[in-house]
C-alpha cells in the first residue's frame, strides 16, 4: 500500500466522520487499526480530529445466554450497525467480516477488506496440559467439558472426538479464557486472529491447521461498510483494499452464500493464494452432532473467485443430506 492523496477533501464533509463499531475490546482494537491505516494512506487526515467512534450494542452482544440460532440467526452482530449506517448516524462501520451476511441490506455496501490476520483456530487448554502437536485433541481427557458457541467448531471436534461434552460459551475473549483458566471448563476454541490482535497469542495452547479445523469463512478479515450512495468514502476506502483479502473473502462468501445454511448449519470455508497465483479453496459442511462431515477443495484463477466459491458450495450442498440445511 502506498501513501497517496486521494480526491477526498475532509472539509467537503461534515466532520468528524463517525465510525461505528461493536464495543468489545477486539472490535475496538480492529477499529483503531483501521483508522491508523486510513490516516497512513491519506496524509491529509493526519493530525486532525476527523474521526469519532460510536459504539453500537448489537443483538448478538446483548443476549449472551442463548445460542445465536435461537435469537434470530444471521447478522446478529451487524443489524443495529446497518441501521445506524442507513439512517446516517454513522458514516462507515468496522466489522469482523465473518459476522456479516453474504447479502447485505439494501443501500449498504462492503467498501473494502483489510489484510487478513492468521485465519486459524486455536485450542485453549488449562496451563500445564500435555500436548502432542500431531494429535492436539489427544490432550483432552475422555468426556472433557468444552465450551463453545460455534456449531462449526463443535461439529468438527465431535466428528474427531464423539466422547466430548459441549456447553454454550459466549462472551468476549477474556471471558472465554477465564472459564478454562478457572477450571470451569476443560477447553475452548478461539480464533487465533483475535488473540493476536489483542496481544494474547501466547494464550493459544495449540494452533490448529486448516486441515485439522476448517476456519469460518472470512475469519481474520476486517470489512468496512458504507452507504452505497457515499461515493467519496467508497473511493477513499478502495485505496486500502487488500487484493489478497478481497480474492479469498470473495470465494469464501460465495461458498457460504451457495450453501445458504442457517446458524445451526456447521459450515467452514478457507481460501488461500498459491505460489503461482491461483486460488485454493476448502469448503466443509457437517451435521451439528458430528455424525456427518464432508470436506472438499477446489483450485481456480483468483479472478474467478466468486464462481469458484459458488461452484464448490453447490457441489457440497448437492452431496450432503438435505436435513442439514433445514432452517
Amino acid at each position: 500500500m502506498k501513501t497517496v492523496t486521494p480526491n477526498v477533501k475532509p472539509h467537503s464533509r461534515n466532520l468528524p466522520l463517525k465510525v461505528g463499531t461493536r464495543g468489545s475490546p477486539l472490535a475496538r482494537q480492529q477499529t483503531a487499526t483501521f483508522l491508523a491505516l486510513l490516516k497512513q494512506f491519506c496524509p491529509v487526515l493526519r493530525g486532525m480530529e476527523v474521526f469519532e467512534e460510536h459504539i453500537i450494542v448489537t443483538t448478538g452482544d446483548a443476549v449472551q445466554n442463548r445460542p445465536l440460532a435461537e435469537i434470530g440467526g444471521k447478522g446478529l452482530f451487524a443489524k443495529e450497525i446497518h441501521e445506524s449506517l442507513a439512517e446516517g448516524r454513522i458514516d462507515f462501520a468496522v466489522h469482523s467480516l465473518k459476522d456479516l451476511e453474504t447479502v447485505l441490506p439494501p443501500g449498504i455496501a462492503l467498501a473494502c477488506t483489510l489484510k487478513r490476520e492468521d485465519a486459524r483456530d486455536v485450542l485453549i487448554l488449562p496451563p500445564g496440559a500435555a500436548i502432542d502437536p500431531a494429535d492436539p485433541y489427544g490432550a483432552l481427557p475422555q468426556g472433557a467439558r468444552v465450551g463453545s458457541a460455534s456449531v462449526r467448531r463443535q461439529a468438527q471436534l465431535k466428528y474427531a472426538r464423539p466422547d466430548l461434552n459441549f456447553s454454550l460459551l459466549r462472551g468476549n475473549v477474556g471471558t472465554r479464557l477465564g472459564k478454562v483458566e478457572s477450571g470451569e471448563l476443560d477447553a475452548t476454541l478461539l480464533a487465533y486472529a483475535g488473540l493476536r490482535r489483542l496481544g494474547l497469542a501466547d494464550k493459544a495452547s495449540v494452533v490448529l491447521s486448516p486441515e485439522q479445523m476448517v476456519p469460518s469463512a472470512c475469519q481474520g478479515i476486517v470489512g468496512i461498510t458504507v452507504r452505497e450512495t457515499d461515493t467519496e468514502l467508497l473511493s477513499l476506502l478502495s485505496g486500502i483494499e487488500d487484493p489478497e483479502a478481497k480474492a479469498v473473502s470473495t470465494a469464501e462468501r460465495a461458498l457460504l452464500n451457495a450453501l445458504d445454511g442457517s446458524c445451526r448449519t456447521p459450515i467452514g470455508g478457507y481460501a488461500r493464494l498459491l505460489e503461482d497465483g491461483s486460488l485454493h479453496l476448502t469448503g466443509l459442511v457437517a451435521r451439528e452432532d458430528g455424525s456427518f462431515l464432508l470436506k472438499r477443495t477446489a483450485i481456480g484463477a483468483a479472478k474467478d473467485a466468486e464462481a469458484l466459491g459458488r461452484e464448490l458450495g453447490n457441489e457440497l450442498k448437492a452431496d450432503s443430506p438435505s436435513d442439514i440445511f433445514l432452517p
